[in-house]
């Protein structure tokens, strides 16, 4: 059967409107974030099955609940982090195709939407522990409270307040099947929280002028790219030690996490010497992204 113009167009109009909705809400859900957290969580709950030498088989419910309760949480408070900071979206340059800003989707709608995600994500997590509930409401409180809500338009310290949200997701994982007052979830918990700190400087150093104009406290910003140089090697430099804490990944682990340490932390040196400071910011966060990713996707191989 052969369509006629109109329905041809029909139906064009029609994938354009359901393109145009899946990219609003991968805007609004901030979707890379999202997966990119998805994977501690994933990571925190495999290595708990290892340790605590519980078959995985017994456990998929939990799996499940605790996978889709810990993103829908994360979720949640990626949305009403985009409820609350629509003025700022306005304003910088990337965030300007979110739906807030646009309009597509109302304020209101977002900001039940945010509401809803987090309750449920959060009465799914109850399902497997309460311990798991405990931290994934310190990320989302500290994410949407102190650090959207007090900290990020007023003191550099908004930083250090967001890499808790991040790093409290291997131990989602974990809690779902035992406690997580183990060193392994407790290490990676450090990792993830120092790592979050030259991953978001060198964000802050790329959209430096974006920052400024609306307002935003971020270290560059407001103390300078010399300051922001200096700590982004100063947390390189703590993330030295921790692999060496994971013992029970085997060597190859160890070796491959401190050699990404040791040329990450080289970057960090050369970054005092180089003139291009944008350029050297890009490779900074291209190395960052690429680092955890390695290195969780590493902590899950070395136990197979």
């Amino acid at each position: 059967m052969i369509l006629s113009k109109a329905e041809t167009h029909e139906g064009q109009v029609k994938t354009g409107q359901v393109a145009g909705i899946f990219a609003d809400l991968m805007a609004l859900f901030k979707g890379i974030v999202l997966i990119a957290n998805a994977l501690p969580i994933f990571a925190g709950f495999w290595l708990a099955s290892v340790f605590m030498d519980v078959p995985f088989s017994l456990y998929v419910n939990e799996f499940f609940l605790t996978m889709v309760g810990g993103t829908l949480v994360m979720a949640g408070a990626l949305v009403l982090n985009n409820w609350y900071e629509v003025d700022l979206d306005t304003v910088m340059e990337r965030t300007k195709i979110r739906p807030t800003v646009t309009g597509r989707i109302s304020l209101k709608t977002v900001l039940i939407l945010g509401i809803v995600l987090s309750i449920l994500g959060m009465v799914l997590l109850a399902l497997t522990t309460w311990e798991a509930v405990v931290y994934a409401f310190i990320g989302w409180f500290t994410y949407v409270i102190m650090y959207t809500m007090w900290t990020k338009r007023k003191y550099t310290l908004n930083t250090v307040i967001g890499s808790i949200s991040g790093a409290v997701t291997p131990l989602i994982g974990w809690a779902a099947i035992a406690p997580a007052n183990h060193i392994v979830p407790v290490v990676l918990f450090l990792i993830l929280f120092i790592w979050q700190m030259p991953h978001t400087f060198a964000i802050a150093m790329k959209r430096h002028d974006e920052y400024k104009a609306a307002g935003v406290a971020m270290l560059p910003v407001i103390r300078g790219f010399a300051m922001t140089k200096r700590q982004i090697f100063v947390y390189v430099a703590c993330l030295l030690p921790l692999p060496f804490f994971l013992v029970p990944l085997g060597t190859t682990f160890i070796m491959v996490a401190t050699l990404m340490n040791v040329v990450w932390l080289g970057l960090a040196i050369a970054g005092f010497f180089v003139k291009d400071d944008m350029k050297w910011a890009r490779i900074n966060f291209v190395v960052s992204v690429n680092y955890i990713a390695i290195f969780f996707i590493m902590s899950i191989l070395a136990t197979l």
